[in-house]
């Protein structure tokens, strides 16, 4: 537990010292929090990132991700939220089967496009929000909050009161009763927040702090999805105590996008 309290105190620390810098400071951020997630999403299937297929789904994820970093005008690559190197990418991927003679199966190239587009428009979603919004600090802190709300009551109040399995197959620790802590705590912040600053309407808020509260605990039943697949108990051990970038950004980069597609960030 103390080692889990130094590093979340520590990192916390370099985490928002970053995206409160904005610009340069936080693109790098997100371009080296993606690498890795893809990096340990593609360990956990057993592929390699310093591999053939590995850097055609790096190269995939990061034309999503680059149009929404800061420095993006200075270097104008990418495709943005458009999906025009997702054809060449599958057919070089199914060209690599090919070629490694089944060493490298249909299985794998489908995992590799899963892994580039989940990871990548999560963190496209997150860099645009904080880079291209008028109030991007105020929104990008505002969610994310809500999402550390959301995964602290669902994990206090699941303690104190759960009995009911949420999704045992999945994440036998979950319950029914942490699932709704979470949601209304989550739900309490967002809203609160934005009633003491008043930066957007509170019908909007409200929406925020809903869909937050439910895509949030969505994308951590995604992850633990995965990993129990795969049968690991962490993505990674970048972070002692609290395991890899995976573990720590599932939520986001579901809730971001989430939020972006309901307009409700835009």
């Amino acid at each position: 537990m103390k080692q889990r309290i130094i590093t979340g105190g520590i990192g916390g620390i370099i985490f928002l010292s970053l995206v409160y810098a904005g610009e340069e400071w936080y693109s790098l951020l997100i371009v080296l929090l993606a690498s890795i997630g893809l990096y340990e999403f593609l360990r956990m299937a057993g592929l390699r990132l310093f591999s053939f297929a590995g850097l055609v789904g790096y190269v995939l994820m990061m034309s999503l991700i680059w149009p929404s970093l800061y420095f993006s005008n200075l270097v104008p690559i990418g495709t943005g939220g458009s999906t025009s190197l997702l054809l060449p990418a599958l057919f070089l991927l199914l060209f690599y089967t090919v070629v490694r003679k089944n060493q490298f199966q249909i299985e794998h190239a489908a995992l590799t496009l899963v892994g580039a587009l989940y990871i990548g428009f999560g963190f496209t979603y997150i860099a645009a929000t904080r880079n291209f919004s008028p109030d991007g600090f105020y929104l990008t802190m505002l969610v994310l909050l809500g999402i550390w709300a959301t995964d602290s009551g669902a994990y206090f109040v699941g303690r104190a009161i759960g009995k009911t399995k949420l999704w045992p197959s999945i994440s036998p620790n979950k319950t029914v009763e942490g699932a709704l802590g979470g949601l209304i705590l989550g739900f309490v912040v967002i809203v609160g927040i934005d009633l003491w600053f008043a930066v957007l309407p509170l019908s909007k808020a409200i929406l925020i702090g809903f869909v937050t509260g439910i895509a949030g605990q969505f994308g951590d039943l995604v992850e633990s999805a995965i990993k129990r697949h795969y049968d690991v108990k962490d993505s990674g051990h970048i972070f002692p105590g609290h395991g890899g970038v995976m573990d720590r950004v599932d939520s986001w980069i579901v809730v971001f996008p989430i939020l972006h597609f309901l307009h409700l960030l835009s």
